[in-house]
């Protein structure tokens, strides 16, 4: 919605793109409550804030700069309604988000800066979910967003599909998408710690860059691997009870093979060119655990060599904390533990809960079961929502076994 009204306001006016999209919202709640949720509930909040536009684009068009490549047709009445309604379409809406993406990635803004904006205008991330997707302040988030935004503004035109721009901004969309997926597959919201509708909507926006002929780079094939592969584990996540299953308590029977197929699909496509990306080595690792038909036929070594590259293309400290956990499968609780405690910048890593997990469950292994309470007792008070919280008593629990 924001990337359709963006496409009708202009870039400049962001702000009232997102007004919009905020009073469509409180409609719904208004109406829906009487009414009922309507049959298409996307259909029918693109249309109200297609209206709420209209409404707007004749009470401000005499008062504002709209869009430059619109403003003649939405200057007169008669083609006002009709220019509108053709930017509501579905392939248009689809070319209008590709637009944003890329338009959140300004070169006068830092990658630092351009994926938090992304998160937050395309994909409807809050303050908070971002500054723990970062592993940073929700303070230091805000000024980011606030500044980035100040900079769009000032912007006179939505991005243009220029193949050297697309070349340069394109790590950070991948980024961008990158983090959304992991928001919904193991992310900080306070309601659930998964969320399916984020994983599909980072799917379906890296299909909008696979299938664009300027986007579709070996990088990009290699991401949407990866999340094809991780989200293949989505239905063994939680058991009937709504617990969260760790990878190794899974049942393997549950995960989606069509998904995996796809996802090697994916990957194999990606190998074309010399080009070598983070996403191709996490596709790599996620490919490995697809292969293994029980935990235990699991190729460590091999993931452990491939985090050993991803630590190279991108340092770390919660893929130098994966890396331990793959040490520890293969050599040993000990081992991992050692590796845990030598992780450059682990202090970044404090207010993370599965780290403090993650020393619980090595010492238990160990069956140091006072040292893992200690651990399971620290990361359950830093624990996001209650199926963490569930997660972390049960290990709690076992402790005292």
């Amino acid at each position: 919605m924001v990337s359709a009204l963006t496409r009708v306001f202009g870039i400049q006016n962001l702000a009232l793109a997102e007004d919009v999209v905020q009073d469509a919202l409180c409609q719904a709640l208004t109406v829906w409550k009487l009414r009922g949720v309507p049959e298409n509930p996307s259909a029918w909040l693109m249309a109200t804030a297609k209206n709420r536009a209209l409404d707007a684009l004749r009470r401000e068009r005499t008062a504002r700069t709209f869009a430059p490549e619109l403003a003649r047709m939405l200057d007169s009445e008669w083609t006002l309604a009709p220019a509108a309604q053709s930017l509501f379409q579905a392939a248009s809406v689809e070319e209008d988000q590709l637009r944003m993406m890329f338009s959140c990635c300004h070169p006068k803004l830092s990658e630092d800066a351009q994926v938090p904006l992304m998160l937050h205008i395309l994909c409807g991330f809050s303050v908070a979910e971002i500054a723990s997707a970062f592993i940073a302040s929700e303070a230091a988030i805000e000024k980011r967003l606030v500044r980035a935004k100040k900079v769009l503004a000032s912007s006179k035109h939505l991005f243009e599909l220029s193949d050297e721009d697309f070349a340069a901004r394109s790590s950070a969309v991948l980024r961008a998408l990158y983090l959304l997926f992991n928001e919904g597959y193991h992310g900080a919201h306070a309601g659930s710690a998964v969320r399916v509708e984020l994983c599909q909507d980072a799917m379906h926006l890296g299909a909008l860059l696979r299938h664009n002929p300027l986007t579709a780079t070996p990088a990009t094939h290699a991401l949407c691997a990866l999340m094809c592969l991780h989200a293949a584990r989505l239905p063994a996540r939680f058991d009937a009870a709504g617990d969260l299953v760790g990878l190794f308590e899974q049942d393997r029977a549950l995960w989606d093979s069509a998904l995996i197929a796809e996802g090697k699909r994916l990957l194999d496509a990606s190998a074309i060119g010399t080009e070598l990306s983070e996403y191709h080595v996490e596709a790599g690792i996620a490919a490995i655990h697809a292969a293994a038909r029980e935990a235990g036929d699991t190729d460590w070594r091999g993931i452990i060599a491939l985090y050993d590259t991803l630590l190279e293309l991108r340092p770390s400290p919660v893929i130098a904390l994966n890396r331990a956990l793959a040490l520890a499968q293969h050599f040993g609780p000990a081992r991992g533990i050692e590796a845990i405690t030598t992780i450059e910048g682990r202090e970044r890593l404090a207010s993370y809960p599965f780290y403090h997990a993650a020393l619980g469950e090595l010492e238990l292994r160990r069956e140091r079961h006072t040292a893992a309470l200690a651990h399971f007792r620290v990361a359950l008070g830093l624990a996001r929502n209650p199926q963490e919280r569930r997660f972390l008593e049960s290990r709690i629990a076992r402790c005292a076994v």
